[in-house]
């Protein structure tokens, strides 16, 4: 089965960077610890065999990295929601394990040879001095481009490796001094030199024991989910910041939760927002706009889901809380009215409910209402509320052809008016004025000339209502707007 869009893998400047920087570092890893261990071998310097170690360390951590970049650079899919971004991580937490191990081996080797003095007379070769200097300007070029791509790129595992091969040139510093230790002992007769080569490994275990115990401890906070922490503060002081600038944005009355957490190179973030109630879905939305981009100001890209919780604010007027009431119901009101005396409140409302609605239903919501209303605001002592129906039928093609039947009679109407230049913008309304029974309304502007006086504008104007009423009996009223032939639009 062919991929679908949502498995293929997209190949974006910073993946290929990371990419890139992998391959290179298991290319120079594997050449790195080949001359280690074949210069270990040959002198039988235990210093030299455990740089050996860490270096084979570093080459299975590289190719970990290799294969951890090309995977976690692939996008969410249906088992994967969140990506793939955590596979990083659990790299990064493979080279724990290696290191840990590596680090044991040589600890158990150095002890054994200081307390048996075994294996400490080291043949005099040039050879390790020369592959420990290449080491350590191999390791610190490495280390320093990985570190710079990493931080571009927000890579974990990257990173990880840049640590590796920074701690590898300190401990091939110290191998080299231990070397050079057991050399200057050889050529002094100073036995007590020969342990320089044992107690540099022991350096180099503790420097990988370090550098493992750091690393453990940011990779299982990743996987635990830990908030994560930016530009050098601590995850708390990350979170505080991200309070501080959610509770800033206009609108936002209190971050009620965050959650935060890094997967890869990427983070995700949930927020729950209290936003009065009373706000706009447009208003709503470009709150939500503001916090995600707050967020994404200290965590880069951030994948940000918003949760807003409707809340009521002491700015409320007693208007906004009655129809935020109404609203939470679902219900639609208009022509709200409060009026204080006898020392009370007194609410008048109109409310919408479906044409078709029994009244003893219409009714029920109506109780419902008043007693949420009266719940909500306690000072109010009655409430009036009028039953509107709201037309829920679309119109019918009948009813549109008596409307162009009234159009054309209003037309005709007027052409018997030598002042009237033209009639336009004709608007026909029905209001249901009782059971089975419309009420027509007829809106219209009327064309005249600028400069005929407004008594005859009047007269006119009547006039057309009349005969039009007569020719239209059903009409119960006819409103026209009368406007100048230069300006028939305003």
């Amino acid at each position: 089965m062919s991929p679908g869009p949502a498995q293929t893998l997209i190949a974006t400047p910073a993946s290929a960077r990371k990419r890139t920087a992998a391959l290179f570092s298991v290319a120079a890893a594997a050449c790195i610890t080949l001359l280690k261990l074949l210069t270990g071998l040959l002198t039988g310097s235990l210093g030299m065999l455990s740089e050996a170690a860490h270096s084979a360390i570093d080459l299975i951590a590289s190719a970990i990295t290799l294969f951890s970049v090309r995977a976690a650079d692939r996008p969410a899919d249906d088992e994967h929601n969140y990506g793939h971004g955590k596979i990083e991580s659990l790299a990064a937490f493979l080279e724990t394990g290696l290191m840990l191990a590596s680090s044991l081996w040589i600890v158990f080797e150095a002890t054994h040879r200081i307390l048996f003095h075994n294996g400490l007379r080291l043949p005099l070769s040039p050879w390790p001095f020369l592959v420990l200097l290449l080491s350590i300007a191999v390791d610190f070029a490495r280390s320093r481009s990985l570190r710079k791509i990493a931080a571009d790129t927000h890579s974990e595992a990257l990173a990880a490796d840049a640590v590796h091969f920074g701690t590898d040139v300190w401990s091939s510093i110290a191998v080299l001094l231990g070397l050079a230790a057991t050399a200057a002992g050889e050529r002094l007769h100073r036995p007590a030199l020969e342990l320089a080569d044992p107690i540099a490994a022991l350096v180099v275990a503790g420097i990988i024991l370090s550098v493992s115990w750091r690393l453990a401890r940011h990779t299982v906070d990743t996987l635990l989910d830990a908030t994560p922490a930016q530009h050098g503060q601590t995850a708390a002081a990350t979170r505080r910041k991200l309070i501080h600038d959610l509770e800033a944005i206009d609108g936002v009355l209190d971050v009620a939760r965050l959650r935060t957490r890094r997967s890869g190179s990427g983070y995700f973030a949930d927020l729950t927002l209290a936003m009065p109630r009373n706000l706009t879905f447009q208003r709503s939305e470009q709150i939500t706009l503001a916090a995600t981009e707050a967020v994404q100001r200290v965590l880069p890209e951030a994948d940000v889901v918003v949760h807003s919780v409707p809340t009521a604010t002491l700015a409320e007027s007693v208007h906004d809380r009655v129809r935020a009431v109404a609203a939470r119901a679902n219900l639609s009101i208009h022509d709200v009215s409060i009026q204080h005396y006898d020392n009370a409140l007194h609410l008048e409302l109109h409310l919408e409910v479906d044409e078709t609605l029994p009244l003893r239903a219409a009714h029920d919501i109506v109780t419902r209402l008043e007693a949420s209303i009266r719940a909500e605001i306690p000072g109010i002592a009655s409430i009036l509320t009028h039953i509107e129906s709201e037309p829920a039928t679309i119109e019918r093609p009948e009813a549109l052809e008596r409307d162009r039947l009234l159009e054309r009679t209003l037309r005709d109407t007027a052409a018997g008016f030598p002042e009237i230049l033209d009639i336009h913008d004709i608007q026909i309304t029905r209001a249901q004025a009782a059971r089975h029974h419309e009420r027509l309304q007829v809106n219209c502007h009327c064309t005249l000339p600028d400069e005929l006086p407004m008594a005859t504008v009047h007269q006119v104007i009547t006039a057309l209502e009349n005969a039009f009423k007569l020719e239209a009996p059903e009409v119960a009223r006819l409103l026209i707007h009368p406007e100048p032939a230069t300006d028939n639009r305003r």
